[in-house]
């Protein structure tokens, strides 16, 4: 019988113990071995299809049981996963692991279940001819390497087509689990996977670990003195959601470079904004000799000018580098499926009009009643918040300052901080609580799409992070137009949150890793495989890119809309995160769980938002201009009126719009073949 030359990523076992159309492993009562990359033999499922059959087999996915899941139960989920699609199965590989009673299963996939999931995603891949083209299974012999499952699809891919085929085996008939009462039949057409989940049965799984690949990566991306980052390794390995926040926090903190060079040539070549530097610092009043209208002014107004075409230039090099990425990983023109529901939704049973599936049904009109009435004026109470906490703000301020014009000493000029660091702890407290209230918020809300419920929460948070992070610095700057306090308050934001960062972001996890973490992962290279895999379930769970991006989108707001005010912004930020950047590549793959990671084309509902404090960007700096002591002597003096102000600012947002568009014509925006052919041709002299 042929073996397909498959690599580490499929077959079940070899032609000799094949038995064609069983899925029993072939020695189920047994210990049975299992080492990282197990040859096929004894103890895995096997596979009917003979181009599926390999010498060896990579675990792919490790799935935990409850731990009074008898038997019974644990065969007839084995043979569940190793059945044919056909037969309702999941047309995967599974493993007992070395007690047949035990509480996990490992599982992995053959090359024809690969294949296919990769056509149902719309991956594309590299042709016969060279360029990326969407598979299409009945024409896999023309694509490179589709022989071989360890090149063709990569680590990531592939434990996400294991959780996606696991998570939609369905029940083709009614049918009682073995082991389980009768209060857990299973009807006609319910989610199989959901239903063990909500029993118990299933109470964890998670990707394994290559230890070798992820020894090979560590050292490529963390370990050694290099600048860059390994993005295609990285994609590889932990999947193209993971690749894009690092491509993205990369490619941001190199272009923070020319702001930051600005920014210390103003500082140093201009006598005002050095006085002004050390007033936001120290609180007091420092005195110069140097006139106010001298240079130090005009740094300013090329600081705010430069803001505005920086963060527009910066969004469309990016969107031109994440369609490059886009298309090198295969994501270009991934496939729009009909989602199931998520675990979370409930409500009548009923036959879904899209599908003609029997399952929970929720009338869209309650929930929109349920937005109305509780989410909304719900997050309006934390909006409410956040205005009290500012208003207390004011208050300390105006109280410390009375105190420091009293007593005038040290302890005074210390404490005219006070009111800052308050508020930013206050801020920072209400952000998690709030974000906790938004998950409760968005659950009852009750979407039916997972999808869905993270955009609704995603939004949710959007709204509270602008508000919150951003109200105090716009009412300062629109309202109060004290460009002293504004300069003050963001000096402050910027070392308090730089100094809580670097603890948060590397002090405290080098100290969890070095003297908790590593007591509990102690391995001999002779243990079993199957003590290393529940070392990787102690891990905690990868907590999501979530709060991730929302530092990075904080970060860019007070760079592109407040940094003309304080023109070491840039400089602050990118000595961060040139630490952030090896920091979390530390966590990722360390400190948590590996996490499955969808296929994605770009950073979806994030790209968005900094894409929106791009075009603020441009009404805060031009006000912020007009604040300034050089343009006020203008006005005054009546060479620059309204309309001149009007004009120019009309003109700046024309000349961003032209460059936008100029960019856009740049980045190849015709369709179809010519399109890919010319972002190909431009990926590789990329390269």
């Amino acid at each position: 019988m042929r073996k397909a030359a498959v690599g580490d990523a499929g077959g079940g076992s070899t032609g000799a113990d094949l038995a064609p159309g069983s899925t029993e492993p072939s020695n189920p009562k047994g210990r049975t071995k299992l080492s990282s990359a197990s040859w096929a033999g004894p103890g895995w499922t096997k596979v009917s299809c003979p181009c599926c059959v390999s010498d060896r087999v990579d675990p792919l996915v490790l799935v935990r049981l409850g731990q009074k899941v008898r038997p019974e139960t644990k065969r007839w989920i084995i043979k569940l996963i190793g059945s044919p699609q056909k037969d309702g199965g999941a047309a995967l590989l599974a493993h007992p692991g070395e007690d047949a009673s035990g509480d996990i299963i490992v599982v992995s996939a053959p090359r024809c279940t690969l294949l296919r999931a990769t056509e149902e995603l719309g991956l594309c891949k590299t042709y016969s001819s060279g360029e990326m083209e969407a598979f299409s299974y009945d024409d896999k012999d023309n694509f490179k390497d589709s022989d071989n499952m360890s090149e063709f699809v990569t680590l990531a891919e592939r434990q996400y087509i294991v959780k996606y085929e696991l998570e939609g085996v369905r029940a083709q008939k009614d049918l009682r689990v073995p082991g389980l009462s009768d209060d857990y039949t299973l009807q006609h057409r319910d989610n199989i996977w959901q239903k063990l989940r909500a029993a118990g049965v299933i109470v964890d799984m998670f990707p394994l670990h290559n230890q070798d690949q992820l020894k090979d990566l560590s050292e490529a991306w963390y370990c050694g003195n290099q600048l860059a980052q390994p993005l295609d390794s990285v994609n590889s390995y932990f999947g193209s959601s993971i690749g894009f926040y690092f491509s993205f926090l990369d490619f941001y903190t190199w272009s923070l470079l020319p702001p930051a060079v600005l920014g210390l040539a103003i500082a140093y070549f201009s006598g005002e904004v050095q006085k002004e530097v050390v007033e936001s610092v120290s609180g007091s009043q420092v005195m110069s000799d140097q006139d106010a209208s001298g240079s130090a002014v005009g740094g300013h107004m090329i600081q705010a000018v430069f803001s505005m075409f920086w963060s527009t230039v910066f969004m469309e090099l990016w969107k031109r580098r994440s369609s490059s990425l886009s298309y090198r990983w295969g994501n270009l023109r991934l496939a729009e499926r009909f989602a199931e529901p998520r675990p979370g939704f409930y409500g009548n049973l009923g036959v879904n009009p899209v599908t003609g599936r029997v399952e929970p049904l929720f009338p869209e009109w309650k929930r929109e009643l349920r937005m109305a009435l509780v989410s909304v004026p719900v997050v309006g109470l934390f909006l409410g918040l956040v205005v009290l906490g500012m208003l207390v703000f004011y208050w300390g301020e105006a109280q410390v300052q009375q105190l420091h014009q009293h007593w005038d000493s040290f302890h005074t000029q210390v404490l005219l901080y006070a009111p800052s660091v308050l508020h930013i702890i206050y801020t920072n407290i209400l952000a998690t609580v709030y974000k906790n209230v938004a998950q409760a918020l968005t659950e009852y809300e009750n979407h039916r799409e997972e999808s869905s419920f993270q955009n609704h929460v995603t939004a949710k948070v959007l709204v509270f992070t602008f508000f919150n992070y951003f109200a105090v610095l716009f009412h300062i700057a629109f309202y109060k137009q004290d460009v002293p306090l504004l300069r003050k308050r963001l000096a402050s934001l910027l070392i308090i949150t730089q100094l809580v960062n670097q603890v948060t972001e590397v002090v405290v996890p080098f100290l969890v890793d070095r003297f908790i973490s590593a007591s509990n992962r102690k391995e001999n290279e002779n243990d079993p495989e199957e003590d290393k895999y529940r070392n990787q379930s102690t891990l905690p769970a990868f907590p999501g890119l979530f709060s991730e991006y929302i530092e990075l989108l904080v970060q860019f707001g007070y760079l592109s809309l407040f940094s003309c005010v304080y023109p070491l912004t840039a400089v602050l930020l990118l000595i961060n995160n040139l630490t952030e950047i090896r920091s979390d590549a530390y966590k990722m793959c360390k400190l948590f769980r590996k996490p499955f990671s969808p296929p994605v084309a770009n950073m979806g509902v994030w790209q968005v938002a900094f894409e929106v404090l791009s075009f603020v960007s441009v009404v805060s700096n031009c006000w912020l201009l007009l604040l300034s002591p050089r343009i006020q002597r203008l006005c005054t003096e009546g060479e620059l009126n309204s309309t001149n102000i009007l004009l120019l600012a009309v003109l700046v947002e024309v000349l961003e719009q032209g460059l936008e568009q100029g960019m856009d014509q740049g980045t190849g925006a015709g369709t179809g073949g010519d399109w890919s052919r010319g972002l190909e041709q431009g990926t590789r002299a990329g390269d």
